[in-house]
């Protein structure tokens, strides 16, 4: 089993977030999180911009690691066989 992302709380109840987990989050340095919690999961997520208009949209797909994935999800979408 791969092993998870994880960090250390400092003193002052910092913490660096893995590179792995800005990448794939698209966070740089001077970004703001958010901590969200639903269904009893704490959930870090770049923090929403409120005036956006795309915001209710943020979250509503599935993540993907590559387009291979992409277009597996879009078949299953179209009833393709796999």
């Amino acid at each position: 089993m791969p092993r998870s992302p994880s960090s250390t709380i400092s003193s002052k109840g910092q913490i660096t977030v893995p590179q792995e987990i800005r990448h794939r989050l698209g966070l740089k340095e001077g970004d703001r999180v958010e901590f969200v919690i639903e269904n009893g999961l704490t959930i870090m997520r770049p923090a929403r911009n409120p005036q956006s208009r795309f915001e209710k949209y943020i979250g509503a797909l599935p993540v993907f690691s590559g387009p291979d994935e992409i277009n597996a999800w879009v078949g299953t979408l179209r009833d393709e066989p796999a």
